[in-house]
């Protein structure tokens, strides 16, 4: 058995129809999901995504059940744990904190020892 999530299509990317890509919003988190199955999609459209992949498009009402019963089942619990894991992680530091420490953002800050080479 597999399963798919519903999610509404926030951005396309790609003209390809092959190659074509969008951020997908799952109750608040986005995912970057192949649209190479669903041509016809647009922004805003609902899909079902089966591991990264839109396999059809559904209507609003649709997508709203499938939510409800994936809560009923208790198969959310994950995505809201993620959910709420990434609002607790505090914020990446900005360049004014890099600065202010003398590390340029991604530099490797003095005293970190160097990786081997092999």
């Amino acid at each position: 058995m597999c399963l798919a999530v519903p999610g509404r299509i926030v951005t396309i990317e790609g003209a390809d129809p092959v190659l074509r890509t969008g951020k997908v919003d799952f109750a608040g988190i986005s995912k970057n999901v192949n649209l190479s199955f669903v041509p016809e999609a647009q922004i805003g459209d609902f899909v079902l995504v089966h591991v990264g992949v839109a396999i059809s498009t559904i209507d609003e009402s649709e997508a709203g059940r499938v939510f409800e019963y994936l809560r009923e089942m208790g198969d959310l619990a994950e995505l809201d744990a993620l959910e709420e894991s990434e609002d607790a992680m505090p914020p990446a530091p900005s360049r004014a904190d890099a600065a202010e420490r003398g590390t340029p953002p991604g530099a490797v800050p003095p005293g970190t020892p160097a990786a081997p080479v092999r």
